[in-house]
């Protein structure tokens, strides 16, 4: 028999959430305050909020055993393929320790064709890691990325306590599903994860499904959100969504940057435009799955000839955040501007083409969170030690 230790759930421990709901459960890490969830328009916005991408617990202790119960809400859509179970990373001293998955939880579901949704209740669970080498060390466990978890219980065979400040930079970043790591393989290879690693910096990851749409509560989170380095990357979903015009974005854009400036004004910010995505270069949106197609893709029902009349395209986007950026930098020279396309270009997409035509893969996140880290926080970079 184990002689379990159990510990309190709280944000001594959880790392990479701005708030910890309590629950009849437990507890629910969100990524937005629970002033801002109040302002939220919809309920896909809810669901991909409360998808923990990068939230993690992470302690100190000599425990070789460790569990945590919890319960998972996982997403169906309704005629697409049925998704693996989300995956539980263990980090001992940032070294791969381990991965596991729960099975059951509560189920999701959503039609795509009518935006209609279904939450049908399961049983709780148990993650659970054995056979770690005794002596101190420090313990990370990153939740799934797109899996809503109510944590329930962390149970362990030794004390734990909350892990040391190591006196490494807080990165904020804002993005889409990419940024959130939608099509990633694992919580740890999402490419902001990834590029956070290679940084050496402690990772909050505000990328949102569907929703890097410019929201003020989003800048306003971030205005009041302690960094020391911030990105935003946005575009694609505004062609998604097909939400504004040029008219509208440019004075949008200016709008968030300078409510990021009132919380943090001289923090170095890297604002990051679109990866190449041919299907809508030159498309407008707005975006829809292609039910004819086999398997889960997206189709542009954007006119291209729309552009005229201020409607957005991925270049469109591009050439107006490298205008307000470079405008912008006269004044702030902690702004910086990275062309996506550096991230994922034409050469990236012959090679690694995006399975959904949105997406990237697996392997895709990689590349992207690897070319991120070099040109940000690389020699020279604008996240570089010292400054760029």
């Amino acid at each position: 028999m184990t002689d379990w230790i159990t510990t309190p759930l709280d944000p001594r421990i959880v790392r990479g959430a701005l708030d910890l709901e309590r629950t009849a459960h437990g507890v629910l890490p969100h990524r937005l305050p629970a002033w801002a969830r109040k302002q939220f328009p919809d309920a896909y916005l809810r669901m991909v909020e409360a998808q923990p991408s990068g939230v993690r617990l992470a302690f100190r202790t000599r425990a070789t055993a460790v569990e945590l119960d919890v319960l998972p809400t996982k997403t169906v859509y309704q005629g697409a393929p049925a998704q693996p179970d989300g995956v539980y990373e263990l980090l001992v001293d940032g070294r791969p320790g381990g991965r596991a998955s729960v099975s059951g939880g509560n189920v999701h579901t959503v039609d795509m064709a009518t935006g209609a949704t279904v939450t049908r209740p399961g049983p709780t669970g148990t993650v659970r890691f054995t056979d770690l080498a005794g002596g101190a060390k420090d313990v990370e466990i990153w939740l799934p990325q797109t899996e809503i978890t109510e944590l329930i219980a962390l149970r362990t065979d030794a004390p734990v306590e909350p892990a040391p400040d190591r006196g490494r930079r807080v990165w904020l970043h804002h993005g889409s599903s990419i940024s959130h790591g939608s099509t990633a393989g694992s919580p740890t290879t999402t490419w902001p994860a990834l590029a956070a690693a290679r940084g050496g910096v402690e990772l909050i990851n505000l990328g949102l499904g569907g929703n890097a749409l410019l929201d003020p509560f989003t800048a306003r989170a971030m205005r009041d959100t302690p960094a020391d380095l911030i990105s935003l990357k946005i575009g694609i979903n505004l062609v998604n969504a097909d939400l504004m015009r040029l008219r509208g974005f440019s004075p949008a854009v200016h709008g968030f940057l300078d409510t990021l400036r009132e919380g943090h004004p001289t923090t170095p910010l890297l604002v990051v435009s679109p990866i190449l995505c041919p299907l809508h270069e030159d498309t407008p949106g707005p975006t829809a799955p292609d039910f004819d197609a086999p398997e889960l893709r997206f189709r542009a029902l954007g006119d291209p000839s729309d552009r005229s009349g201020g409607r957005l395209t991925l270049r469109v986007i591009r050439d107006e955040l490298s205008r307000i950026t470079g405008q912008r930098a006269a004044d702030d020279p902690n702004l910086h501007y990275l062309d996506g396309r550096s991230l994922y270009g034409e050469a990236d997409f012959r090679q690694l083409p995006l399975p959904d035509r949105l997406h990237p893969d697996a392997a895709g996140h990689r590349r992207i969170g690897e070319r991120f880290a070099e040109r940000a926080f690389g020699a020279g970079g604008p996240f570089a030690v010292g400054g760029g």
